[in-house]
């Protein structure tokens, strides 16, 4: 993302800026504030000289207190590392300010991968600008924000993150002071789990003040640069929603929560048009425009204001009245303040009256249970119905004429799955179809998973040939991304979902996931088998004449598919569908990429670079050789058996919760959902989501999910002879490069020595060992493949961006480390409910904020 000559730029105006800005922060006058900043220097350079003795971290902490303090009781020790929690987490927050002020200076924002280096590379290749005409015709990327929890920071904090990148790009030295002061006294921990609305709300500010300027700042470039390519129907930009809609593992989603954010989003956007209006008519001030925007206001004002007020307004609506304006101006106002007018138009083109759409998902085996109910208590599907074949239940469910009784269905979960269908129909009379048209079905296995929702829908009180909801299979795991083509080929040989697919535009959108993909089959096997699912759903939706659009759950860091995602969409090469770009936002990734106006527009531009670019200029025209292929599938299938190999050892579920602070991840009370399926005490791989599982490894600092088995499968390639082949491969193939670069990035963030004191465990040394000496082995080849003599290399200023980062918190992560120790030892010692044992717990919860937020360029 960055190239060197931003490296200067971020040394000044990050680095450099950080010292000084950190100590003025070190002597606000707090309560104790100012020493604690002043120890917290101290405990810093403990740690890296405790490391590099190869103490442990309980040593470290000990040798610390007894070296810089004269306290002597637990209580008194457990104090104070709260406060230097407190404190950190807060330099973690200076730091990403002073990375969002400097972004425009640090990044090229008209270099590689923005629109107008896309406009060059048009420009010098004969050919491509026709090709970018017909791309433009039905092209877009959809950004889909959901409520993953991995956001440690409050909607506070984010404000004031915000306000002090403002104030340091206008060195406006008091109003910093000021706003460190406010800093230091705003909360970071919720004593209660946000609720699903909540979250919605949260997500609603950055549509609001973000992605809605940026989005009409975007378009209103691209049409200008390239007019009359972009129909009015095509938005380019799209977004989606996914708090309120989620209820995967989620009991706390219901139809009510659903119909709440529906109105929410509906509103939102109404309050943005209504301000835009309200500005258009201090410069379009002209004998006809007046009243036209006059109007307008009015009516945007009534449903904001009028309690209960029913409106019949459209899109449609608010179009033909600009459009009216836009016409105005042209032919009797000399073109002045056209722009205006027309930037409003593209966003309500965009955003229309539903802001965002509003995805519903839920689990397969959920459907499955209300199906089975009602099939045995009701007369909508055959009696024997458990008893049919799969090809049998589908003809079944195909046939559903009426609605159930619902009132057989007695759990709640149940009862929501059935009453969302009605909302679903509630939502798009409201914000128009776009509102709320997807039904995902998470942990999709087979054919008949896809059959159940449209069987509900039709319980709902749908009719088959009105039905405007798409329904949309998620693949994930290994074993279902294999079955994947053979599922949809299916779906589309069977004549009713053939004649369903038909009328919405013979359209499928599949989705693919990352997460539980890099949990089940390691960092490799994971992206590949994703590739390869891709490809051969191409090729089989293209055999059927089926346009297959990709939605990909990816985000966080590279072990749940972020990383630099931009780089995967413009390797993919033409064998893969590429008509639109939709990926899941997720958690921090929406602070730290898509927090300010600027980073939104470059990172949207990047996306939309990729999409774009692809297929249109020779270089993207490039696939990966079947010879090439061969030894990818290779490199991915070794480095699944070194992973399943680690995944299968009889301590592994055992060793994650001995040593990180996974236990405690429920108790942050950042998100509304729970950290795992099972209602079991008992941790369970499967249960187990992947945010937390990937999370415990980057808070252990051993990320194992981004890198193992990598090592293992290149050295026996080196041994079969193939290394000039792999070689090769990394020079030529984007896809593999990038792959490389997130794994390089995941292995910056790892510090063996913080765990070093478990390699001579007797239960958990093995694993350890395990683990580190993957590390060691993936780095040496990843070294001499790349020709580099550090990790990262090719990315100097995110190199040195994780490496402050990682600095700042490794006291973090130290007392993190010392307070989960003390809980082992109290419950070892059998000393269960001792009050110092909770103090230990919260600490070691309380970690987790500074930790993760400070991997914010993970994603």
């Amino acid at each position: 993302m960055h190239s060197a000559s931003g490296l200067q730029p971020f040394k000044n105006l990050v680095g450099i800026k950080f010292q000084l800005y950190n100590s003025l922060f070190g002597s606000l006058p707090f309560h104790r504030i100012e020493k604690t900043g002043i120890l917290a220097s101290l405990l810093l350079v403990n740690c890296e000289e405790g490391y590099n003795k190869k103490q442990s971290p309980v040593e470290i902490i000990d040798e610390f207190f007894a070296k810089q303090t004269s306290f002597v009781k637990d209580e008194e020790k457990a104090d104070q590392l709260f406060r230097f929690v407190q404190y950190i987490e807060r330099q973690v927050v200076l730091f990403d300010a002073l990375e969002d002020a400097a972004f425009t200076q640090v990044n090229d924002m008209n270099g590689k991968g923005t629109l107008k280096n896309l406009e060059f590379l048009v420009d010098q290749e004969r050919g491509a600008e026709e090709a970018l005409a017909k791309k433009l015709q039905d092209f877009n990327i959809q950004l889909v924000l959901t409520a993953h929890p991995t956001q440690f920071y409050t909607g506070a904090v984010l404000g004031i993150i915000n306000d002090i990148s403002k104030a340091v790009n206008t060195n406006d030295e008091t109003n910093i002071y000021t706003y460190l002061q406010q800093l230091g006294r705003t909360p970071f921990f919720q004593k209660a789990k946000p609720t699903p609305y909540d979250e919605a709300m949260s997500l609603l500010w950055y549509l609001e003040n973000i992605f809605y300027p940026a989005t009409g700042k975007i378009i209103s470039n691209l049409k200008r640069t390239y007019p009359g390519m972009i129909p009015a129907e095509n938005p380019v930009i799209k977004m989606g929603f996914w708090p309120g809609g989620d209820r995967d593992g989620n009991p706390f989603v219901t139809a009510e929560i659903t119909a709440q954010v529906a109105d929410a989003l509906r509103i939102g956007i109404i309050r943005c048009y209504y301000l835009d209006v309200r500005r258009l008519k201090r410069r379009l001030t002209f004998r006809g425009v007046d009243v036209l925007l006059n109007n307008l206001e009015k009516t945007l004002y009534d449903h904001l204001i009028v309690p209960g007020y029913q409106s019949t307004l459209t899109k449609k609506d608010i179009l033909d009245v600009m459009e009216k304006v836009r016409h105005l101006l042209i032919y009797e106002h000399n073109n002045l303040f056209i722009e205006w007018a027309e930037n409003f138009i593209n966003k309500v083109q965009v955003f229309g009256l539903h802001f965002a759409s509003l995805d519903i998902r839920q689990d397969s085996k959920i459907h499955v249970e209300v199906i089975d109910i009602l099939a045995k208590k009701t007369n909508i599907l055959p009696s024997n119905y458990a008893s049919l074949s799969e090809a049998e239940k589908i003809d079944a469910l195909f046939a559903i004429t009426e609605q159930p009784d619902s009132s057989v269905l007695t759990d709640s979960v149940h009862i929501d799955t059935l009453k969302v269908v009605s909302t679903i129909k509630d939502i798009q009379k409201a914000n128009g179809e776009e509102g709320c048209n997807r039904y995902i079905i998470s942990q999709c296995n087979s054919a008949l998973n896809v059959i159940e929702v449209y069987g509900l829908l039709l319980m709902g009180g749908w009719k088959a040939d009105a039905l405007s909801v798409d329904i949309v299979p998620l693949f994930e795991t290994i074993d279902d991304l294999q079955a994947a083509a053979d599922i949809m080929k299916t779906l589309y040989e069977h004549p009713l979902y053939s004649q369903h697919l038909q009328r919405r535009g013979n359209k499928q959108t599949i989705m693919v996931g990352f997460s539980d993909g890099t949990k089940d089959g390691g960092y490799l096997m994971a992206n590949w088998s994703i590739y390869k699912a891709k490809e051969e759903l191409s090729a089989i939706s293209k055999k059927y004449n089926i346009d297959v659009v990709f939605f990909d759950g990816r985000g966080g860091p590279p072990a749940r598919g972020g990383g630099k995602t931009h780089q995967f969409y413009a390797s993919m090469g033409k064998n893969i569908a590429n008509k639109e770009i939709q990926l899941t936002i997720q958690g921090q990734t929406v602070s730290s990429n898509f927090g300010t106006v600027d980073t939104a527009q470059f990172n949207m531009e990047q996306l939309l670079n990729a999409g774009l670019s692809n297929n249109i200029t020779a270089a993207n025209e490039i696939t990966i050789s079947e010879k090439s292929e061969a030894l990818v599938k290779s490199l991915a299938e070794k480095s699944f058996q070194s992973y399943i190999q680690l995944k299968e050892h009889p301590y592994f579920a055992d060793y994650l919760s001995h040593a990180s602070a996974l236990r405690f991840y429920a108790q942050t009370n950042i998100g509304s959902r729970p950290a795992k399926r099972g209602g079991g005490t008992k941790l369970s791989l499967k249960d187990l989501r992947a945010i937390p599982f990937v999370g415990a490894w980057s808070q252990l600092k051993q990320n194992v999910t981004g890198y193992y088995g990598v090592g293992t499968a290149m050295q026996q390639i080196e041994a079969e002879d193939k290394w000039d082949e792999l070689v090769s491969l990394y020079r030529k193939s984007l896809f593999f490069k990038t792959l490389l670069d997130n794994c390089e990035m995941a292995m910056q963030k790892c510090f063996f020595p913080l765990t070093a004191f478990l390699k001579d465990h007797k239960q958990y040394g093995e694993i350890w060992n395990m683990v580190h000496d993957e590390y060691e082995l993936t780095k040496k080849y990843l070294l001499k493949l790349s020709g580099n003599t550090t990790l990262m290399e090719d990315f100097p200023v995110d190199q040195l961006s994780v490496q402050m980062r990682e600095r700042i918190v490794l006291p973090l992560v130290t007392i993190q480390q010392y307070a989960i120790t003390k809980v082992r030892q109290l419950e070892e010692g059998l000393i269960t409910n001792a009050p110092i044992k909770a103090t230990y717990e919260k600490l070691a919860m309380r970690c987790s904020f500074g930790i993760i937020n400070a991997g914010r360029n993970s994603a």
